[in-house]
């Protein structure tokens, strides 16, 4: 199994358990409000996000100093990832619960 394999499997889980015990936020609409009002601590969005969303998104992220993963998924897999049954343009976690995917994800990307 490759890493990009095992890590994608390790994001999985741990965004389904940051869904199941802590406070996530679906949608475009609400990652942006949930930026502005400064109570998201990370932001995840697939790869099928159009551009020019994507690009506001990081913008939003930049002004507020919350951190943005970019899902090598579409919005149906992330979706599922989260236990959802529809697609999901855009996951804001505001609390993660009992998952540590806030520190993971800053770890990995250092």
């Amino acid at each position: 199994m490759t890493s990009k394999k095992k890590s994608a499997q390790s994001t999985n889980s741990k965004l389904s358990l940051a869904a199941k015990t802590g406070k996530c936020l679906y949608g475009y609409k609400e990652a942006l409000r949930s930026m502005r009002a400064r109570h998201s601590k990370l932001v995840i969005i697939p790869t099928s996000i159009s551009p020019t969303r994507t690009s506001l998104i990081e913008y939003y992220a930049m002004l507020t100093g919350v951190a943005v993963h970019h899902y090598e998924g579409n919005a149906t897999q992330l979706g599922i990832a989260c236990g959802k049954k529809y697609n999901t343009g855009t996951v804001s976690i505001v609390d993660a619960g009992d998952s540590d995917i806030i520190k993971w994800m800053e770890d990995s990307s250092v």
